[in-house]
């Protein structure tokens, strides 16, 4: 069984489930992965306590991500997944605490990169957060990747479309996401990472073009290789 941590955001968690359900590609209801999807929505923001600098905020959401994933492995969950990027940040530092092992939408997103986009360059277009504490950078430098942060008037439009408009339950405002496209294209990216979960929703929503690798996607891909692989679906 599949435990997912979601809930950050919740349109994000269930863009997730229908991903999983449309690539088991089942037959029957029991063709399909038994799951957890533990929508933990009071979750305190991720980015937030990164900026704040302050160890209790960091170590509150350290602890609510433990407390989450030893429920679910618990409960019967065999692997486990987190749809929030900036949530990784406290993965790193709870993973070897968890019984069963995370499908890593970092490591999974970086290994997709170096097979599809080896030595290229390629934007991170995520949370102020997850830019911070430089998951994807660390990654991709470990892969032979070029990690390329927008500048930041680019960076605040990225934020308004997470914050002001996906999570805000607005639909993404597709001008200014032509300006965010522009740039990171100007600067010379082969490819762009939608690094936040919202993201994925506002690749559905505007229907982008496949010079984007949405993270999530990726991690769905992983679990059903991972059930796959061990029985559990065909």
């Amino acid at each position: 069984m599949l435990g997912i941590i979601g809930g950050m955001g919740p349109l994000a968690s269930s863009l997730f489930y229908d991903m999983i359900t449309e690539k088991t590609k089942a037959r029957r209801d029991q063709d399909n992965l038994d799951l957890i999807l533990l929508s933990h929505s009071s979750m305190p923001d991720r980015t937030a306590a990164i900026l704040s600098g302050d160890p209790e905020q960091v170590a509150d959401v350290k602890e609510k991500l433990l407390v989450d994933a030893t429920y679910l492995a618990k409960s019967g969950c065999t692997a486990l997944a987190v749809t929030c990027n900036t949530a990784h940040y406290f993965i790193d530092m709870i993973e070897k605490e968890v019984p069963v092992p995370f499908i890593h939408l970092i490591r999974e997103t970086g290994a997709e990169l170096a097979r599809k986009c080896p030595g290229e360059r390629v934007a991170i277009l995520a949370t102020d957060g997850t830019i911070k504490t430089g998951l994807y950078q660390k990654e991709f430098a470990r892969r032979g990747i070029e990690a390329y942060v927008p500048l930041a008037s680019v960076q605040e439009k990225v934020m308004k479309e997470i914050y002001e408009h996906v999570k805000s339950g607005i639909p993404a405002d597709p001008d200014m996401w032509q300006e965010i496209e522009q740039a990171v294209k100007e600067a010379g990216c082969k490819a762009a990472i939608l690094a936040c979960t919202e993201l994925s929703v506002v690749r559905v929503q505007l229907q982008l073009g496949d010079f984007y690798f949405d993270p999530m996607e990726i991690m769905a891909d992983r679990c059903i290789d991972f059930f796959r692989a061990s029985g559990e679906i065909k």
